[in-house]
């Protein structure tokens, strides 16, 4: 027998998630912990947000989630990309889709931005070195 596994993933500035949807009870773990004893409480909300859009159809499914780098917010829109992405490739519901990207665009798309690099004449990529008329 075949088990249908769906592999999606998300990314925030430098972190990476990774989320497995398969078939069972509704359960979520973030690096091998039940999402119920994620900390920060924002970040967590924010983390099961696809869920609670997708009601009834999220506690027909599985999901693991694997995230590493950056910070916790950072790791927590990474979470609720891939969980949303995999949630609509697993249920293959395009109505699920187009309400994800209309509540919440971020939902299904990476956020591709990038920390800029740090310059030579400066302490970083904005900052100038103070130069001194005296």
């Amino acid at each position: 027998m075949m088990v249908k596994v769906v592999v999606s993933s998300g990314k925030r500035k430098s972190a990476v998630a990774r989320a497995s949807v398969r078939k069972g009870k509704g359960l979520v773990r973030i690096n091998h912990v039940p999402v119920e004893l994620h900390e920060p409480n924002l970040a967590r909300v924010m983390i099961m947000e696809p869920l609670t859009l997708a009601g009834d159809r999220s506690t027909k499914v599985d999901i693991d989630i694997n995230v590493q780098g950056g910070g916790i917010m950072g790791q927590a829109m990474a979470s609720r990309t891939a969980v949303a992405k995999g949630l609509v490739q697993f249920l293959e519901d395009q109505d699920l889709e187009k309400m994800y990207l209309q509540y919440d665009r971020s939902l299904m798309v990476s956020d591709p931005r990038r920390k800029l690099p740090k310059n030579p004449e400066g302490r970083g990529a904005r900052k100038k070195h103070q130069k001194s008329y005296r």
